[in-house]
């Protein structure tokens, strides 16, 4: 089968991670353990997701003319992205995240942009060919709303459906949330967005009906440990999700969007694109970093059919039984497979 051309417009940076005991408090320093730098950014991290969850995936973006810009490039290209459309800045360096984790999991990021708040509408337009012949266009929100609403409106134009993931957290205006195809808000952004705390089922099918009421066809609400509120034409369901044992949750949400924008693409139903994009989050959680543990498309069906966290072991994909306790749950379903 094909690949299901995906065209992805955002960020990319380079993130700096520190391993720490627990996230230091307001003015107080930690010795931590491991260093290591690996690529970031939500868009790229989305990018690579869709990559390797099965996408054909262009990529648009704005990164420095320094090294970091260069091992961003080499990523690129080695998960077999279209990098024709990621420009070059030669004033403004690439960004950079700086980021603790946690023995539990859990992480703290602070980001300077540097070139991705320079990606503008007008190098989303030289790429207007490109979204006639998408299947799906995936947004996020660490370029500038301009931007993005830029390429929205390429993509309504060509009548290609839009995923926008809306993070960070930031009001938005009425004319990018109307006609958009999926909405795929945390708890945070679900509140800034409906004024409505996100607290269980109940408060999640409120928030999901007020999002929908903006003119949108179909919202998932990640919920972190608790997992994920689907909605949609005649859909409202919460989906419990996988127990794992957490190493990093950097980039979960961004596999999560990768592998269900693939999933969309493909035109597989809300529900199961919702399974797929669940158990690649999940995966993706046990492992440092964030394109550092996106997982593979055969990664993720064999956790979908076994229930077993595979790990990589000389190229090749062994289950190693780790369904965990303590750990993050995912973003959606029961272990293998969605029973509908």
């Amino acid at each position: 089968m094909a690949k299901p051309p995906v065209l992805v417009v955002g960020s990319s940076n380079t993130d700096m991670i520190i391993k720490v005991e627990r996230l230091p408090q307001p003015g107080e320093t930690l010795l931590g353990g491991d260093f290591s730098t690996v690529s970031g950014g939500k868009g790229a991290n989305q990018a690579v997701g869709a990559a390797l969850a099965g996408g054909a995936v262009t990529f648009i973006a704005r990164i420095g003319s320094d090294m970091f810009g260069d091992m961003a490039l080499e990523g690129f290209r080695a998960n077999r992205i279209n990098t024709e459309f990621i420009v070059r800045d030669r004033t403004n360096p690439s960004g950079v995240a700086l980021i603790f984790v946690a023995a539990s999991g859990q992480n703290s990021i602070a980001v300077a942009p540097g070139a991705n708040s320079k990606l503008s509408p007008a190098d989303v337009r030289k790429a207007r060919g490109l979204f006639r012949n998408a299947s799906v266009v995936l947004l996020q929100l660490e370029t500038p709303l301009k931007t993005a609403q830029a390429a929205a409106e390429l993509a309504h134009a060509a009548g290609v459906r839009v995923i926008l993931n809306p993070a960070p957290a930031q009001a938005l205006p009425a004319s990018l949330l109307d006609g958009l195809f999926l909405l795929t808000p945390n708890e945070t952004e679900t509140l800034l967005l409906t004024g409505i705390n996100v607290e269980n089922e109940r408060t999640a099918a409120q928030a999901a009906d007020k999002l929908l009421g903006q003119g949108i066809e179909n919202a998932i609400i990640t919920m972190g440990a608790r997992g994920a509120f689907v909605a949609g034409k005649g859909i409202r369901r919460f989906l419990p999700g996988y127990k794992v044992s957490a190493v990093d949750a950097t980039g979960a949400g961004d596999v999560f969007n990768g592998a269900l924008a693939v999933s969309i693409a493909e035109g597989k139903p809300l529900l199961e694109a919702a399974a797929f994009a669940n158990a690649a989050a999940a995966i993706s959680v046990t492992r440092l970093g964030a394109q550092t543990s996106a997982p593979s498309r055969k990664e993720i069906e064999h956790f979908m059919e076994t229930g077993k966290v595979p790990r990589r072991e000389h190229g090749s994909i062994v289950g190693n039984g780790s369904n965990g306790s303590n750990g993050w749950n995912g973003l959606g379903i029961k272990r293998k497979g969605l029973k509908v």
